[in-house]
């Protein structure tokens, strides 16, 4: 039976054309109640004006006035970031044709936490209908950033967000904060994601509190190739098959991709034959081989050629996923 998760993403008020994921004045306001943009107790009347505007015509004009009148400077700019962002994604047909031309200009002038959401509900979307703990735990990497350990030979990732919360709180809020101060409090264990606890994924999905093994031959590793594979799908219509490997060892080795910042980096100095350090190499926390389905969604040089894909985390263990160097870096024929 299919599941429903990530209800907040607010994937659910989305309309659907044969393009894609259609947004919806519903789905525009419930932007709305966003602690960055529901007015506190002590709001001024400029900025419930505001709020009361957008929320009776979500895709409605709103004069610089409107938001020059906001009173706290913070809010202020909050409202300036969530306008730009809805006129982006009101220029566009789909959702996923707004994102992938936020990168395509060469000029992404939305807030980081925007890009995320879209990203988050193009993912969800390209879920839809899965049964699978791990192919959503997985997706989480495409929008939320992560920290990376090494624990018994296995490579752990856990949401860096709910590892912050935890720290302060122990996961129990202010109750918690309270007895952290006092050091009342037992250390709190992030579960990782088993085969017995994985039919509780769908119960504490808004949490992102499991942690995800993406060790070589595990569950985690080859969810996300999956995740990876169906992203591809839908963003760029090209299928593909992805599987982990331990090494890339391929005298022909022609094209790679790296999904972050360190990847990208750590991949370019590797295929210039270049000396990489070990420590820097150990921050390599996934590489694998991607093959088109069809030789034609390829570059002509690329035709029968796998590509190498590389994850890697920060020298400080986080790690976040860019999934727009899949639209802008693969040798697809589509681009051209």
């Amino acid at each position: 039976m299919a599941q429903d998760f990530w209800s907040s993403s607010g994937y659910g008020l989305l309309d659907r054309s044969p393009e894609g994921l259609v947004a919806t004045d519903a789905w525009i306001a419930h932007f709305l109640a966003r602690e960055e943009l529901a007015p506190p107790a002590d709001a001024g009347p400029g900025e419930r004006a505001l709020l009361a505007r957008v929320a009776a015509a979500p895709r409605g004009a709103v004069a610089p006035g409107l938001v020059a009148a906001v009173e706290d400077a913070d809010a202020r700019e909050n409202w300036s970031h969530f306008l730009r962002f809805r006129d982006r994604l009101l220029a566009h047909p789909t959702l996923e044709a707004c994102y992938a031309a936020l990168f395509a200009d060469q000029a992404v002038d939305v807030a980081p936490a925007f890009v995320d959401t879209l990203a988050q509900v193009i993912t969800r979307a390209a879920l839809d209908g899965t049964e699978d703990p791990w192919l959503c735990r997985a997706g989480e990497l495409l929008f939320r950033r992560q920290r990376v350990s090494a624990e018994g030979g296995r490579i752990l990732c856990a949401d860096a967000a709910t590892i912050a919360v935890f720290a302060e709180t122990g996961g129990f809020g202010s109750v918690g904060r309270l007895l952290r101060s006092q050091d009342a409090l037992p250390q709190v264990k992030m579960d990782v994601l088993t085969r017995e606890n994985a039919p509780l994924y769908f119960l504490r999905d808004e949490l992102f509190g499991f942690v995800l093994d993406l060790s070589p031959g595990r569950e985690g590793a080859a969810a996300l190739a999956r995740v990876l594979e169906r992203w591809i799908a839908r963003m760029a219509g090209a299928f593909v098959t992805i599987e982990p490997v331990e090494r890339i060892d391929d005298p022909h080795w022609r094209w790679h991709v790296g999904l972050d910042v360190d990847s990208t980096a750590l991949l370019n100095a590797l295929y210039r034959g270049e000396s990489v350090a070990a420590g820097d190499l150990e921050r390599m926390v996934l590489l694998l081989r991607l093959e088109f389905r069809d030789a034609g969604d390829a570059v002509a040089e690329m035709a029968g050629r796998p590509v190498y894909l590389g994850l890697a985390c920060r020298p400080d263990r986080k790690l976040k996923v860019k999934p727009q160097n899949l639209l802008m870096n693969l040798p697809l024929r589509s681009r051209q």
